[in-house]
Formats: structure tokens, C-alpha cells, sequence
């Protein structure tokens, strides 16, 4: 695959934002969208995300949205979850969208960790645009696990201006409504000992409790802080080439 590095301007604030670009060898391929964990950047889900993306002839994306979420990160304040971090992940889909020739019906998002809490939001902010989302082991509830895992409480506070309203406009648990007319599946290691499993089961919960009807799923699997390539891979690919399942009788 051709990779290379582009830059586009954000209509948040008309910066040139960084991603890495992989164009499949096929015209027409589908996109996976590949989200960075909390305390990296764009280069950080190479090693994850474009063995899957060859395999199964997709190109890939791998969108910076203003770096890590560290306190160490100049720029941190428009990192983790902000508006101009959503809207640089929808411009950079935007930008390959017209500069490449992708199959604008199947685009994929996948992230885990820090990516996963990307990917939540984006399907609050933008559920028509992707096929299906993944998110694995994702935090749902910035304040709250700000105090679940104390270590990473500094870069949340620097994030998000020590303001719990800030922390509450940033995580997924806002967007709930949205997020339900999403295609949506969230992978959680039960014995995760970074984000509490209970991050996502509440998430899961809530939107179950208003939307029923919504396409959202939950997997707790047996496992900690981690994402599974393979189940990631079968997820997209069921819905990829989805097809009616058998109804079972009693």
C-alpha cells in the first residue's frame, strides 16, 4: 500500500492538520479509519491497524485530531475530545473522500483506549458517516474515571481546564442520544484494570434504557486492557458483507 502523509486544513480554526494515508491498491476499496490511544499520536496504530487494512484491501486512515491527551502535549487543550479534535477526524474523512477514489458506502471507524473514547464520540457526532464503529476498553466518563485511575487525572484536568463542565461536553456519556443511531459495537476486557469494565457497561446501559431499538452492542469478553485484531476484524466484516441471521425457534 502507498502510504503517505497529508495534510488538511481543519474549518475549525484553519490549521493544516496532520494524517497518515494508505491508499489500497484497488480502486473503490472501503476506508478504515484508525483512531491513536490517550497518549499518543497518529503513528501510534500503524503496527494495529495496516496489517488488517492490507489483508483486507481497505485503505486506511490514521487522522492525528491535535495528539495526545498528556499534559505534556502544548496543544493539549484541543486534544482529547474537543471540537477541534472531532472535527479534525471528519475533515481528514472529508479531504481522502474527494481526493481518492474510496467506496464512500463502507467506511470504518476502529479505536481503542484513548481511540475508543474517539470513537464514541465521533458516533455522537457523526454516526451517518461510517458503516460500523468498533470501540474497544473506551472511557465513556472523563470525570469519573478521573478518579478510577488516578494516574492519568493530570492529563484530564490539563485537557479540560480542570473544568468539570469541559470534562463532561468531552465525554461519550453526553452524546448518547446521537450515538444511538449509530451501527455500534464496544468491546470491553472485564478485568480491565486502566478503564473499569463498568465504563462501558454503563455507557452500553443508558443507551439501551432510552434507545432499545438501537443498533449498539456491548461484548464483555475475558481479558484486560487490550483489543483483539480478530475480533476487531470480524466485527467490520460481518457488517461489511452483512447478512439476514436464521431465527431459531423454541
Amino acid at each position: 500500500m502507498k502510504q503517505r502523509e497529508i495534510s488538511v486544513k481543519s474549518s475549525f480554526d484553519g490549521t493544516l492538520q496532520p494524517s497518515l494515508f494508505f491508499e489500497a491498491e484497488k480502486e473503490n476499496r472501503p476506508l478504515l479509519v484508525g483512531l491513536h490511544t490517550w497518549s499518543y499520536n497518529r503513528f501510534n496504530q500503524i503496527e494495529n491497524m495496516l496489517p488488517l487494512a492490507e489483508k483486507l484491501s481497505f485503505n486506511l486512515l490514521l487522522p492525528e485530531f491535535r495528539g495526545s491527551n498528556l499534559e505534556s502535549n502544548p496543544d493539549c487543550k484541543k486534544a482529547c475530545g474537543s471540537e477541534a479534535a472531532k472535527q479534525d477526524i471528519k475533515d481528514a474523512i472529508d479531504y481522502v473522500l474527494e481526493e481518492y477514489k474510496i467506496d464512500k458506502e463502507n467506511i470504518f471507524l476502529l479505536g481503542l483506549s484513548g481511540g475508543g473514547h474517539m470513537a464514541l464520540l465521533m458516533a455522537g457526532f457523526c454516526p451517518e458517516y461510517f458503516k460500523a464503529i468498533g470501540a474497544f476498553v473506551p472511557i465513556t466518563d472523563l470525570e469519573k474515571w478521573s478518579a478510577e485511575n488516578p494516574h492519568y487525572a493530570p492529563d484530564i484536568f490539563a485537557c479540560c481546564d480542570n473544568d468539570p463542565e469541559e470534562m463532561k461536553k468531552r465525554s461519550p456519556m453526553s452524546y448518547l442520544d446521537s450515538a444511538a443511531k449509530a451501527n455500534l459495537k464496544i468491546f470491553h476486557g472485564k478485568h480491565d484494570p486502566v478503564v473499569p469494565v463498568s465504563q462501558s457497561v454503563d455507557y452500553f446501559s443508558l443507551i439501551l434504557e432510552k434507545h432499545p431499538e438501537a443498533s449498539v452492542y456491548l461484548d464483555v469478553f475475558d481479558g484486560g486492557h487490550e483489543i483483539d485484531m480478530e475480533t476487531a476484524e470480524y466485527w467490520i466484516m460481518s457488517q461489511y458483507k452483512k447478512k439476514n441471521k436464521t431465527a431459531v425457534t423454541g
